[in-house]
């Protein structure tokens, strides 16, 4: 620069600024832009955002405001974090989606609520919610009726009362050949009783880009399952609540046919809060050529172990991981197991043998034998990637638990010991919790699985 020219930092041209800005990394790039507003302003362009995803919290307004103004073009998924039962929330939202709706760029949506499952799929009109549903639906329908920049993910958060739009939502999507990723299963509000949805399989088939696909288990049937065979799935989770009558069941033909096309699928089954599922488990719901390969028994207040050693003898080809958590409160009501197999054949034990690609073993609310604790290391080693407990039998001397623990350390090549129960989650501790705390569990939980 020449002499008696001076030229401030905050007056470097646009141009000249955003080239620099392209030889940074991003963490760098970000610190750089807080110099000043100019060098902040030249950091919003399209070129500086591949693939950037945001959690917007509705109760910021300060957020809500940065996001209409200058995020929701450059952002290419969205997760929508909103309180479901307040008024002035649901309002917020419905402005941010017809928003969403014209945002070009933006071509994922998530939701994530609290009190999932409080509102009853019947209950469409209530004069203190101001019609939640009408305030989701139609922006929701003009968000995926795009086709020159078409929805690419849909995940509705578990929230069963949007989910009961499902089939309005699919035959909105005005690119089908887009969609990636579609979450629909659901908390419900009541487990017992509850609609049905039914979804038609030519709806699902046109999804020719499905990768990842979550859906209740009422909605699953032989006619659906047929019709992904033709889809590119991945992942696929299904969650139970109960058992309907009408529901005909799947057969092992089926599930054969479907596990000959998908191979490498993680097939996740997921029950929530149903002692009826829990019991008839291996008789109602597992197959011998079902490709399950993640099952998870969510606060049944039942352990199954007929169906534990089914698994073993029959899913032992693709089972990866088995969780089964409730939790480790117990009143007058409830009929826990209090020991689990001090002596006998360990139904967890022959699963570690049998199951080859077993990788994740979780047991919470259920009171295990160390001995069989330490089989299991012995049988998994370090394959076993995740052995998670709470609850050990302390009848051995402190001695003995410590030689024993010292040897799972050793076999899993980790450092290892039981969970203590006091510093679990609320929802898995001693002490009686809420059921939309349980639900919060559960929602984290599933989101997990999915890969959120």
């Amino acid at each position: 620069m020449s002499r008696g020219v001076s030229q401030s930092w905050d007056q470097i041209p646009t141009l000249v600024l955003g080239n620099i800005y392209e030889y940074l990394q991003q963490r760098d790039r970000l610190n750089a832009s807080q110099t000043c507003r100019h060098w902040r302003g030249v950091l919003f362009q399209k070129r500086f955002f591949n693939n950037f995803k945001f959690k917007l919290h509705i109760n910021n307004e300060r957020q809500c405001i940065f996001f209409r103004q200058t995020i929701c073009n450059l952002a290419k998924e969205v997760t929508i974090k909103f309180d479901y039962l307040n008024i002035y929330h649901i309002v917020k939202v419905k402005g941010i989606l017809y928003k969403i709706a014209r945002c070009e760029n933006l071509q994922g949506l998530h939701f994530s609520t609290n009190a999932v499952n409080l509102t009853p799929t019947g209950d469409k009109t209530p004069e203190s919610r101001a019609s939640i549903e009408e305030c989701f639906i139609d922006p929701l329908q003009k968000f995926l009726n795009r086709k020159r920049f078409p929805c690419q993910i849909l995940n509705l958060g578990s929230i069963e009362s949007l989910g009961s739009y499902a089939v309005e939502m699919l035959k909105a999507l005005g690119n089908p050949e887009a969609l990636e990723q579609l979450m629909l299963a659901s908390i419900k509000f009541n487990s017992k009783e509850y609609e049905v949805l039914y979804i038609e399989p030519a709806l699902l088939q046109r999804c020719s880009s499905l990768q990842i696909l979550s859906l209740d288990y009422d909605s699953v049937n032989e006619d659906l399952l047929k019709a992904l065979e033709r889809v590119p799935l991945k992942k696929f989770l299904i969650c139970i609540h109960s058992l309907h009558r009408q529901h005909p069941g799947i057969s092992d033909t089926s599930w054969a046919s479907f596990g000959a096309i998908f191979p490498n699928i993680d097939l996740i089954v997921t029950v929530l809060y149903s002692l009826e599922v829990a019991e008839v488990l291996h008789v109602r719901i597992l197959r011998h050529h079902m490709p399950i390969t993640h099952l998870r028994m969510l606060f049944c207040e039942y352990m199954n172990l007929e169906a534990l050693d089914w698994m073993s003898v029959n899913n032992s080809n693709t089972l990866k991981s088995i969780q089964w958590l409730d939790s480790a409160f117990k009143d007058a009501d409830n009929n826990f197991m209090d020991i689990f197999l001090r002596s006998g054949q360990d139904p967890l034990v022959m699963m570690a043998w049998r199951c080859k690609n077993l990788e994740e073993i979780v047991i919470h609310g259920y009171v295990l034998d160390p001995h069989n604790i330490v089989g299991i290391s012995r049988l998994r080693g370090q394959t076993l990637k995740r052995l998670e407990i709470s609850m050990i039998d302390r009848t051995p001397t402190e001695a003995s638990m410590e030689s024993f623990i010292e040897e799972i350390n050793t076999l899993l090549g980790q450092k290892w010991a039981p969970l203590n129960p006091n510093n679990l989650h609320p929802a898995l501790g001693y002490l009686q919790v809420s059921e939309d705390i349980r639900d919060d569990y559960v929602f984290d939980l599933i989101r997990r699985d999915l890969g959120y």
